[in-house]
């Protein structure tokens, strides 16, 4: 008999991969920025910003804590939009962390920043 093994890790982006799936084809667009939060960034980031989400465990980089008002304060609304559109990397970041520009309009992410600074109680940096 033959047994297959699949990593923690695979096993966990394939269930993230089919839940975003899922979203994909029941609705188009979220209502709201805390229900495209919910939807694309609670797996790693967590319900709460923290960046304890489900995945975050089998992650190689532990994902951003949008609930740490000092560091999130650190970046500018252009580059928490850019991480956003252009996946991780854009930013010198995480290779893991994809780009949301295929799946959010750009008022959608701008949406999500505010909900960003919502979640730390900060503002961002200047440019």
């Amino acid at each position: 008999m033959k047994t297959i093994v699949i990593s923690k890790f695979s096993a966990a982006m394939f269930a993230a991969a089919l839940f975003l799936a899922a979203g994909m084809v029941g609705s188009a667009s979220a209502e709201t920025a805390a229900d495209n939060y919910s939807l694309y960034c609670v797996q790693c980031h967590g319900t709460a910003g923290t960046g304890k989400g489900i995945n975050a465990p089998y992650l190689a980089v532990a994902p951003r804590n949008h609930s740490d008002a000092k560091a999130m304060g650190e970046l500018s609304d252009a580059n928490v939009a850019l991480a956003i559109t252009e996946g991780g990397s854009a930013v010198g970041k995480s290779t893991q962390m994809p780009a949301w520009k295929h799946n959010l309009t750009a008022a959608e992410i701008k949406d999500i920043v505010a909900h960003l600074r919502k979640m730390c109680k900060c503002t961002g940096a200047a440019k």
